[in-house]
């Protein structure tokens, strides 16, 4: 089992808010450690949306647990319905999950029986999960903050070698398809978890003017980077469609889709290789040449050829001609940005690994 900075830094809150809470003495240290489950959050700037959110919510809860308390009483069926109008407000404020939770967590904590005065019963429970929240927020901020940028590149990088190792494989038909067909499913949910890390680090905010532009620069990058792995990934998914019919395409068109698509993917890894800073700046115009594939010139071909034939299915490869075309757009037009940040961004190369 892999310990994750997150699972890390629950356990750390938790620790540090039942400490607290015993230090000084508060009644209910375990909704210290309850608050913070509820409040521990991926990022930074989640995490600063997240207080503010929850201090909103468990006032509410509090509130209401307070007046109904004080107007109806604490009978069960009336902590049901304080429950039920807390769910509604903060549902209608368009609070998130663990929020309506934690309120809801309040209002149960507060409309408990009890034999002491029943404000100080009420501010005492408040205080502790307000301590909870408090201390979540401060591990979030202070320990083993998140760098979603090494993370997003890493991740980016594994997907894109695995989808290009197996493009190689797949249009030489030397691909296992059982083994094929897991590692798409496989390659997919990475694909998912790079979109989740994206989302976060754009998340992430920047205070200093330099920085705002160097972060933009990088957004846009890798976002470009995540869409044309996906196409790369559209493309593997096409041979592994038309993979009992590759054989209908003539030997020396196969052997011209091998040689094209090879070129393409040495110019994905390339630039990949290039962001690391692993390609040099400047080298020979001769091999530049030879490596730039020429696919519309291909998929002309693959026109030509089904225009002349007679076969049936022939249309089942208009598709991989589609996706083709698509997957070498987008590459020119990454092969563009990363010119421009380059450009901009000299040595400032990205880094796969958080040491």
């Amino acid at each position: 089992m892999k310990l994750g900075a997150r699972m890390m830094k629950t356990g750390l809150a938790v620790g540090i808010a039942l400490y607290i809470s015993n230090l000084f003495g508060f009644m209910s240290p375990l909704l210290a450690a309850i608050a913070v489950v509820f409040s521990i959050q991926p990022s930074i700037y989640r995490s600063y949306q997240s207080i503010i959110e929850q201090v909103q919510g468990n006032t509410i809860g509090a509130l209401i647990a307070v007046v109904a308390v004080f107007t109806l009483g604490n009978d069960p069926f009336i902590v049901g319905f304080a429950i039920i109008i807390v769910i509604g407000l903060t549902t209608k404020l368009k609070m998130n999950e663990n929020t309506i939770a934690l309120a809801v967590v309040a209002v149960i904590a507060l409309m408990d029986t009890t034999d002491q005065t029943f404000l100080y019963f009420a501010f005492s429970r408040f205080s502790s999960m307000m301590l909870g929240i408090l201390a979540a927020f401060i591990v979030n901020l202070v320990f083993l903050p998140p760098r979603y940028e090494t993370r997003l590149f890493k991740q980016i990088d594994l997907a894109t070698t695995d989808i290009l190792q197996w493009l190689r494989v797949t249009t030489r038909q030397l691909s296992d398809e059982p083994a094929l067909k897991y590692e798409i499913t496989r390659i997919q949910d990475n694909v998912r978890w790079i979109d989740h890390t994206y989302l976060l680090y754009s998340e992430e905010r920047t205070y200093f003017k330099g920085s705002r532009f160097s972060k933009g620069r990088k957004l846009v990058l890798f976002r470009q980077l995540i869409t044309t792995t996906k196409k790369s990934f559209d493309v593997l998914k096409a041979f592994y469609r038309l993979d009992s019919k590759i054989e209908q395409i003539p030997d020396e068109f196969q052997d011209a889709v091998v040689g094209e698509l090879d070129k393409l993917v040495n110019a994905h890894e390339k630039l990949v290789l290039s962001l690391k800073g692993r390609i040099k700046k400047t080298h020979k115009q001769s091999l530049r040449k030879v490596e730039d594939p020429d696919i519309p010139l291909l998929v002309d071909r693959l026109m030509t050829v089904y225009e002349t034939t007679n076969n049936p299915d022939k249309l089942v490869f208009l598709p991989l001609a589609s996706q083709l075309m698509e997957y070498h757009y987008q590459l020119e037009k990454l092969k563009r940005l990363l010119n421009s940040y380059q450009t901009h961004q000299q040595d400032d190369y990205i880094k796969t690994t958080e040491k």
